[in-house]
C-alpha cells in the first residue's frame, strides 16, 4: 500500500517521531512522510507510534492507498526533499 503520513507532535517528542518515520518512509516536508509499505509494516508503525506519541496531545493521520499510481501529485514551489532510487 502507499501511505502518507501528517503529523502534528509536540516539539519534545518530534525528533522520536521523525527519525522512526524515515526508517520505514520518505521525508517529504515538514511533518509529512510518505512511501510503499507492506500491511505487516504499516501495523508495525502504528504501534510504535502509540508508544512514541500521548494521544492525548499529539495527531497522526495515515491516508492508505492501494499503490501511489492511485494518486495524483502536483508541487507548486520547491519540493523540498525529492524521492530518488539509488542502486
Amino acid at each position: 500500500m502507499y501511505l502518507i503520513v501528517v503529523y502534528d507532535i509536540n516539539e519534545k517528542r518530534v525528533n522520536k517521531v521523525c527519525k522512526f518515520l524515515r526508517t520505514y518512509l520518505y521525508w517529504i516536508q515538514n511533518s509529512v512522510f510518505e512511501g510503499e509499505v507492506t500491511g505487516a509494516n504499516f501495523e508495525k508503525i502504528k504501534v510504535r507510534l502509540k508508544k512514541i506519541i500521548r494521544e492525548e496531545e499529539d495527531s497522526v493521520i495515515f491516508f492508505k492507498m492501494p499503490s501511489e499510481k492511485g494518486m495524483e501529485k502536483e508541487i507548486l514551489g520547491v519540493e523540498r526533499n525529492e524521492i530518488t532510487n539509488i542502486l
